[in-house]
């Protein structure tokens, strides 16, 4: 992987990120309290679940 392959990624992922604020930025904002409110174990959680979910992506795509 070139520098220019990791930089279109993170551009990808800005992109989808500001998707949602952008078009409903109540749902975004009610969505962002609701995070907030996850204890600890629940965001170490959905945050192992995404990183493998993302490890086995790429492993599958490459």
């Amino acid at each position: 992987m070139d520098s220019t392959t990791f930089w279109l990624a993170m551009a990808l992922v800005l992109v989808i990120e500001g998707f949602m604020p952008l078009m409903s930025p109540g749902t975004w904002r009610k969505t962002f309290l609701q995070i907030l409110q996850l204890s600890d174990g629940q965001l170490r959680f959905f945050g192992l679940a995404s990183l493998l979910s993302g490890l086995a992506l790429i492993w599958w795509l490459a």
